[in-house]
């Protein structure tokens, strides 16, 4: 276990300890989950710039940081769903990112039994950076409301709010198209034609 695994292992706490915070009826709490979140999102940068500077990249590597960012991003989704930050509509769209996320998992999966790694793809990359963007605004858009409600005017926590959604629906879209280019790229590894 070296630096990289850690750091990569370090946001399923992490997700435990924002949901947590984000349910604690305290001033100050969900600033806390906010900031804790952020750092969160760091460790996903971290872990592959420590893994790549001491040449630590492994296999083992590749696998967890997809997998934890996939439990990282959703179990928050579906936290801010269940507290009401997410309205109702927006379901179906968790619904899809969910079983893009699994079906992708089973993916990486039978290609690992394999003895094939499938890396992170660039779009992979993007529908993350959207899904740790759009959490970010509904996060910082639940700070405000609820730890600085005297000092910001509620149209502020308003605009985080709808852009923390914008970006939800655009996260889904890339979500889709990303989860489409990777059954499409690798469908000969995950029918099992694929023996390299």
């Amino acid at each position: 276990m070296n630096l990289p695994n850690l750091l990569t292992l370090s946001r399923i706490p992490i997700l435990f300890g924002v949901v947590g915070l984000l349910y604690l009826p305290l001033t100050g709490a969900a600033t806390g989950a906010f900031i804790l979140f952020i750092i969160g999102a760091l460790t996903d940068w971290a872990d592959g710039y420590y893994a790549r500077k001491q040449n630590l990249v492994s296999s083992f590597g590749k696998l967890m940081d997809a997998l934890t960012d996939k439990v990282f991003m959703v179990g928050l989704f579906i936290s801010l769903l269940a507290l009401g930050t997410l309205p109702a509509w927006t379901l179906p769209l968790l619904l899809l990112i969910l079983s893009r996320e699994f079906l992708i998992t089973g993916l990486r999966l039978v290609a690992a039994s394999s003895g094939i790694v499938l890396a992170a793809e660039k779009s992979g990359k993007h529908k993350t950076v959207s899904q740790m963007v759009s959490a970010i605004l509904l996060l910082a858009s639940i700070a405000l409301m609820r730890d600085f409600a005297n000092l910001v005017p509620i149209l502020v926590s308003d605009v985080l709010w709808w852009l923390g959604i914008g970006f939800f629906v655009l996260a889904t879209a890339l979500t889709v198209s990303s989860g489409t280019v990777y059954m499409v790229k690798y469908w000969s590894v995950f029918m099992g034609e694929d023996s390299k």
